[in-house]
């Protein structure tokens, strides 16, 4: 074990003791505070609560291990009074809808980059030097050619804003990480479902169906095949990742070992809703059957390397779709 390993190694056994979570109020974030939480950790969510919300977190608002500030990135001044004490430091705010910025790129923009910049100013400046955690997509890859895809694959051309602004806001952490010696740790999500989920195809399918329980529009042609995992496993291979990782810069693909289609999920939704004779009504979709421009038609992670570390996940695409489609139906967080 070399000096700087082992040095890193330390860092890493250390880092659950105080920790910053920026998005926590939101779906992943939230469900990241009750691991958090369970570890013992003093947690302190920042969050402006336009994607998440308090109800996501409020069976810890009293904890005396709990703090919530109400900030915005988008405003250093507003964070600019928290203390220099986290180990670790969660980055997961953004505007998780890819769909937004074909009609706004300046949203994408603003609410990933430029937040993720004005997080790692302060970072910088701190004096405890903290690991950064951050939450990128699969959506970086844009069309890969090579299905599973690994972290190595390139060139990277995403063919969404919002896989555009978190690939530039993954070369901006790795470059403040390099320049100024803090570690940092990227994670490529897959498609993470499960409570608590306010967008996706899944949320999307049972909203409509329970305005409409005789026909489902379906954005695209249904084939856009993806893989799914569920938000608990993600956690868990987030928190192993930290634990287990010993490079300066980690980056590791986090999904489930299979894929699953559109159609399908809109008949196991409609199942679990025990809809019968539902009218599937496919809208066709734009270049080539996609969903919405930007859209990736078959998305499959190759998770060898957070496989490596230990990590499986539990369930598959089917299985976790199904769990969260009953989960969404009850309406229970």
């Amino acid at each position: 074990m070399n000096e700087q390993t082992g040095g890193l190694m330390e860092a890493n056994a250390q880092s659950m003791e105080n920790v910053l979570v920026t998005g926590g109020g939101g779906f992943i974030g939230s469900h990241l505070i009750d691991a958090l939480m369970s570890y013992e950790a003093r947690v302190c969510v920042l969050d402006n609560l336009s994607a998440g919300t308090l109800q996501n977190i409020e069976r810890w608002l009293k904890h005396s291990r709990f703090t919530f500030v109400k900030s915005d990135l988008l405003n250093p001044v507003e964070f600019a009074g928290l203390k220099d004490e986290y180990d670790v430091v969660f980055h997961l705010a953004a505007n998780p809808e890819v769909r937004v910025g074909s009609a706004n790129p300046e949203i994408h923009f603003h609410e990933n980059l430029v937040a993720t910049h004005n997080l790692l100013e302060y970072v910088r400046k701190t004096q405890k030097n903290p690991i950064l955690v951050f939450t990128s997509t699969s959506t970086i890859y844009g069309e890969p050619t090579r299905i599973p895809t690994p972290e190595d694959y390139a060139p990277l051309k995403p063919i969404s804003v919002y896989g555009a602004t978190k690939l530039a806001s993954e070369a901006l952490i790795t470059a403040y990480t390099l320049t100024y010696g803090f570690k940092a740790i990227i994670y490529r999500l897959a498609n993470i479902i499960g409570p608590r989920s306010n967008h996706g195809v899944i949320y999307d399918f049972v909203q409509k169906l329970q305005k409409n329980p005789k026909e489902l529009k379906i954005l695209g042609d249904g084939t856009q095949t993806k893989s799914y995992l569920y938000v608990t496993d993600c956690t868990e291979a987030m928190l192993l990742g930290l634990e287990k990782s010993t490079e300066r810069v980690g980056i590791y693909n986090v999904g489930s070992e299979d894929q699953i289609n559109v159609k399908t999920i809109a008949k196991i939704v409609t199942k679990e809703m025990k809809l019968k004779n539902v009218k599937l009504r496919l809208t066709g979709g734009v270049d080539g059957g996609r969903g919405w421009r930007g859209d990736v038609k078959n998305m499959f992670l190759d998770i060898a390397r957070i496989k490596s570390l230990g990590w499986k996940p539990q369930l598959n695409s089917e299985q976790a779709v199904k769990k969260t489609a009953k989960v969404l139906i009850r309406n229970k967080p």
